[in-house]
């Protein structure tokens, strides 16, 4: 599944959820190293966990970040069933 986001340096992120935990994650555009150490770190992990940890996360003068972003794809996910 690919996403658009918004506000942030990174243009989408594509992921899998496969029994509740996050696979595959990728983001397109954005700090490469950084964005792809953060997909490293989340492949596996439970969504409820990515969301708690990763909402709320800023960037520089940003209210948001690509963190922040992919957790409230997550949410709006979790909470339309999806």
């Amino acid at each position: 599944m690919k996403y658009k986001l918004q506000d942030v340096c990174a243009t989408e992120v594509a992921f899998d959820v496969v029994d509740g935990r996050l696979k595959n994650v990728s983001f397109t555009n954005g700090c490469s190293g950084n964005l792809k150490a953060l997909s490293v770190l989340l492949e596996g992990a439970p969504v409820g966990e990515v969301i708690a940890k990763l909402k709320g996360i800023s960037c520089g003068e940003n209210t948001t970040s690509c963190s922040d972003q992919l957790a409230k794809v997550l949410e709006e996910l979790t909470r339309t069933g999806k």
